[in-house]
C-alpha cells in the first residue's frame, strides 16, 4: 500500500505576456500570432530549476520533520549541473540529512513520471517517507514557438507506505525511442521534429495502448476516470486520446498552457497538484506522459484530501501570484539569450571557493544559525560567542535553521551603483520574530514598494553566477511575505 502523503507547487509569480513576444518577432514569423493571447511563466534572475525545487518541495513539507526521509528524487531536464549532484543541493537547502539518499533523474521530457514510478515502487520495497520532485527552467530560441509554449515550474510529493491523501492504484509504461526532439550534447536548445509527425506517429500510437493496458490491469472503467492529466500543446491531442480511450471529454484537465505554458518533465506532476486541490474523495485521477515512449499512474483520492487541500499554495495558489511581465529584452537577458554590456561593476572574478563552500555548506545552504543554550538568544551567523550582553556564553551554542523564520524589514537600500542583473540592487537588515537579524539580499519585490516593518520570508534563490567556469552560487534571501498566498 502506497500512496501520496502530501503534495506541493510552484510556478515563478513573472508571467511573461506572449503577445510582447509576438510583436517583438513577429515581422520575422508570422506564424507566432497564432499564440498571441495569455502569458507564460518565467524565472527571474536568481531563478533555477533547484530554487523552483527547493520552493515547491517546502510546500509540500509544510511542518513535516526533515529528519526522517529515506530518499529524494529529482526530476529535470534543466539542471544546472552536469557533473555535481543536483538533487543533492536541494537535500541541503531543506536539511533532510546526510542519511538521507538522493538522485538526479533526467534526459527525457518523461523523467517527472518515470522517476515518480521508480520512486513509488522504491517506496513499495524499502518504506519511506520519500520526497520526488520534479522541476524545470525552460530555455529556447527567439522567435521560436517553443519560446511561447515553453514555461518554468515544479511540483513536489511526499510518498510513504499508506494512502494518504492519494492512493497509488497502479502504473503502466511503455519504452519507444520515437524521436520527437532532441537536445544533442553540448547544444543549447532543443531540436524538434515536425507536429504532424509528432501528433499521428507519437502521442496518437504511442499513449492509447499504455492507458488502456493500465485501466485493463487496474479494473478500472474509463468512465470512472474523473481527472485526466495528459501535457500536450498540440491542438485537440489530449481530446483524441481520451475518445480512443473511452475517457470522458469532461474529465480532462486544464494543460495550464495559457497560464505558465509546459514545464517539460515537471509538467505531469504540475497537473496532477492542480488535479489534487480540487479533486473529491473517491475519485480517480489518471496522469500520463510523452517523450522516448509513455507513462501511465493511477490514483484515488482519499478522505485526507480536502484538509490538505486547505493547508497547501500547491500549483492553484502559485498560479494566482502573479506579476505580468511585458518586457520581453529582460526576459532575453535574464535567460542569456541577448549579450548585453553589463559595465564595468559585473567583470570581477567571481570564483567561488569549494573549501570555503563545504566548511560552510549548513550556513551557505541551509541558512543554519545559531541558539544560545545558556539563554536562548538566537542568532545568524553562528559564532563561538553569544551576542548577547548580558550573557556572552562562549561554546553554548547548537544549530538553529533560519528558513522558515519569518521577519520584517528594519532598513533597506536601493542600490543603483552596484551591479545586478535587474537593478537597482535591493537590500537590508531583516529582524526575524523568533529574535535574530541579518543583512540580506531582497527578491520579488518591486521599485517603490519596499517599505519599513513589511513582512517578508526567506527563499532560496541564486546569490550569483561565475560565467567563466559556469559555477553557480546558491544563498537564501529575502522575498515579501505576502506575495504568498494562501488558497
Amino acid at each position: 500500500m502506497v500512496g501520496i502523503a502530501s503534495f506541493g507547487g510552484y510556478i515563478p509569480r513573472l508571467r511573461l505576456s506572449r503577445k510582447s513576444i509576438v510583436d517583438a518577432n513577429g515581422w520575422f514569423n508570422g506564424a507566432l500570432r497564432a499564440y498571441a493571447k495569455a502569458e507564460r511563466a518565467i524565472c527571474s534572475w536568481d531563478e533555477d530549476a533547484l530554487t523552483m525545487a527547493v520552493e515547491a518541495a517546502r510546500d509540500a513539507l509544510a511542518d513535516r520533520p526533515r529528519d526522517a526521509f529515506k530518499a529524494l528524487y529529482l526530476a529535470t531536464t534543466s539542471a544546472p549541473f552536469e557533473d555535481r549532484q543536483n538533487a543533492g543541493i536541494v537535500a541541503q537547502a531543506l536539511r533532510l540529512g546526510e542519511a538521507v539518499n538522493t538522485m538526479d533523474v533526467g534526459a527525457s521530457q518523461r523523467a517527472g513520471t518515470t522517476g515518480l514510478v521508480a520512486a513509488l515502487d522504491a517506496v513499495a520495497a524499502r518504506g519511506g517517507p520519500v520526497l520526488f520532485v520534479a522541476s524545470d527552467k525552460r530555455r529556447a530560441p527567439a522567435a521560436s514557438p517553443a519560446e511561447l509554449l515553453y514555461g518554468d515550474g515544479a511540483a513536489a510529493l511526499i510518498l510513504d507506505r499508506a494512502d494518504g491523501v492519494a492512493k497509488f492504484i497502479g502504473s503502466r509504461s511503455a519504452s519507444v525511442d520515437f524521436v520527437d526532439h532532441y537536445k544533442g550534447k553540448g547544444r543549447e536548445f532543443d531540436y524538434g521534429w515536425e507536429e504532424r509527425w509528432i501528433r499521428d506517429e507519437g502521442y496518437l500510437k504511442i499513449v492509447p495502448p499504455v492507458i488502456a493496458a493500465l485501466l485493463a490491469e487496474s479494473g478500472t472503467r474509463p468512465a470512472e476516470i474523473a481527472h485526466f492529466c495528459l501535457p500536450c500543446t498540440l491542438p485537440r491531442v489530449a481530446q483524441a486520446i481520451a475518445k480512443q480511450a473511452g475517457i470522458h471529454e469532461a474529465s480532462l484537465r486544464p494543460n495550464l498552457d495559457g497560464q505558465c505554458g509546459d514545464t517539460g518533465a515537471a509538467h505531469p506532476l504540475v497537473m496532477l497538484v492542480h488535479a489534487l486541490q480540487e479533486a473529491k474523495p473517491g475519485e480517480r485521477i489518471l496522469v500520463t506522459s510523452f517523450g522516448n515512449g509513455s507513462d501511465a499512474l493511477l490514483f484515488e483520492a482519499t478522505a485526507d484530501l480536502p484538509a490538505m487541500q486547505q493547508a497547501r499554495r500547491g500549483v492553484v495558489g502559485s498560479l494566482k501570484r502573479r506579476k505580468e511581465e511585458t518586457n520581453y529584452p529582460k526576459y532575453l537577458a535574464f535567460n542569456d539569450l541577448v549579450k548585453m554590456e553589463r559595465g564595468l561593476r559585473a567583470e570581477v572574478d567571481k570564483q567561488t571557493p569549494l573549501s570555503t563552500l563545504y566548511r560552510n555548506k549548513d550556513m551557505l545552504l541551509s541558512l543554519i544559525g545559531g541558539k544560545c543554550e545558556r539563554c536562548g538568544t538566537v542568532q545568524f551567523p553562528k559564532s563561538n560567542i553569544c551576542v548577547n550582553p548580558n550573557c556572552r556564553g562562549r561554546h553554548t551554542q547548537v544549530d538553529q535553521p533560519f528558513s522558515e523564520f519569518g521577519g520584517r524589514i528594519m532598513s533597506y537600500t536601493a542600490d543603483n551603483l552596484t551591479y545586478s542583473p535587474e537593478p537597482p540592487a535591493h537590500y537590508g537588515m531583516v529582524q526575524f520574530a523568533e529574535g535574530g537579524r541579518m543583512m540580506v539580499d531582497f527578491t520579488d519585490v518591486d521599485v517603490g514598494k519596499v517599505e519599513v516593518g513589511m513582512p517578508m520570508r526567506m527563499v532560496f534563490r541564486i546569490k550569483e553566477v561565475d560565467p567563466q567556469r559556469g559555477f553557480t552560487k546558491y544563498f537564501w534571501k529575502a522575498s515579501p511575505a505576502g506575495d504568498v498566498k494562501e488558497v
